[in-house]
């Protein structure tokens, strides 16, 4: 069973297992507030899936504040428990199962480009890298397994290495961020703003997060 998460404007975000559902949603929890509308897709391949399991999910997924859940399956059994807690659930052929499950995986490899302003309010994740050329408005949340670029000011709330990567950063033409968040380490933005109108980075840096000067190294 492979659960998907998609955002209220159908922008994939995370696939996880029942088995590592409850550390999933904590990371969920964290990332996303609670006026975000999240939606849960499970997708069932020759799995017959008991109603308490069912219930469980259902009562974990409330609890993080995503009431939206969808079940596609070829299996009888696991269609028929899903409506009987009065869940959407759609009977369908095993290949068109694979089909929607590869379509998330060709998503979950991708960087993501993203051109234009993130705006208040808004939602962007990546399961590779993303390169933002525009702002981060105060009130938006970057996330990236990856790195996270953006040419233009970081005013909002940014997570890299979502997934653990220690080794992830974040850079920005004006970093002014209300938060930053690398792997498990979270820092509250600076209070004054920069003086200087230069890149930098954020990095992790024996469990605390330094901003330095971003240099781009060029060939001689």
């Amino acid at each position: 069973m492979k659960i998907v998460i998609n955002s209220k404007n159908n922008q994939y975000l995370e696939t996880i297992s029942f088995e590592n559902l409850d550390n999933s949603l904590e990371t969920l929890k964290k990332i996303y507030s609670k006026k975000d509308s999240l939606e849960a897709k499970i997708f069932a391949i020759n799995e017959s899936i008991s109603s308490q399991k069912l219930l469980n999910c259902k009562n974990n997924f409330a609890k993080s504040d995503i009431n939206s859940l969808k079940i596609y399956s070829n299996n009888r059994e696991t269609i028929l428990a899903g409506k009987s807690l009065k869940i959407n659930s759609t009977f369908v052929e095993e290949q068109k199962v694979i089909n929607y499950l590869l379509s998330y995986e060709s998503k979950k490899r991708n960087d993501i480009f993203h051109e234009g302003t993130v705006r208040s309010g808004d939602r962007m994740s990546s399961n590779g890298n993303l390169c933002i050329i525009g702002d981060v408005n105060p009130g938006a949340i970057v996330s990236a397994k990856k790195n996270i670029y953006v040419w233009g000011k970081l005013l909002g709330i940014a997570f890299a290495g979502k997934g653990g990567n220690k080794n992830a950063s974040i850079t920005s033409l004006y970093l002014n961020p209300l938060q930053l968040r690398i792997a498990d380490v979270v820092a509250i933005g600076p209070k004054d703003k920069p003086k200087n109108y230069y890149p930098e980075i954020a990095v992790l840096d024996r469990q605390t997060i330094n901003i330095k000067p971003y240099i781009i190294e060029t060939k001689k």
